[in-house]
């Protein structure tokens, strides 16, 4: 992980990361609003933001108990991240454009400003990302704006301990 200390660089990313928050306001999620993005040489080839399966009403189960679900189910959410979506949207809008791309993700209280993000933990979000060139991810932490090399953050996912 690297804190940004250019001025340029984390400029960028505050512009960046503020048009993931826009995106994140369309989420449809009851638990959390977040949104990313996914930019290639300064330009946005994907956005995303967390709801349900296919955006219906139908997958939600946000009420259901998780404690009934199978441990093979690892990820208990009814929603596809915000990251997922950016990915599946920069693999629809510009697949030779994603190798060495940067994600930029952020969340969205109830108050509807930007939350700081807490340590990398998705595995699911990760490894897709390692897997299809995502070269950092970026995010806005209580001491900075910080970009994690993906390798790095998938590494850090699968340590998470609350």
């Amino acid at each position: 992980m690297r804190h940004l200390k250019n001025q340029e660089e984390e400029e960028d990313a505050e512009k960046f990361i503020a048009v993931a928050a826009a995106v994140a306001r369309k989420a449809t999620c009851v638990r959390a609003r977040c949104g990313s993005i996914v930019v290639s040489d300064g330009e946005i080839i994907g956005k995303g933001f967390n709801s349900p399966a296919g955006h219906l009403e139908s997958q939600r189960r946000c009420d259901f108990p998780k404690e009934g679900l199978h441990r093979k189910v690892t990820d208990k959410t009814c929603c596809i991240h915000a990251e997922q979506r950016a990915i599946f949207d920069a693999l629809k809008n510009a697949p030779d454009k994603i190798e060495g791309a940067t994600l930029y993700f952020t969340r969205i209280g109830k108050e509807d400003h930007m939350e700081k993000s807490g340590k990398p933990y998705c595995t699911i979000c990760s490894k897709s990302a390692l897997d299809i060139g995502i070269k950092e991810f970026v995010l806005w932490h209580e001491d900075g704006i910080c970009a994690y090399d993906t390798a790095e953050y998938n590494l850090l996912s699968f340590d998470y301990q609350e």
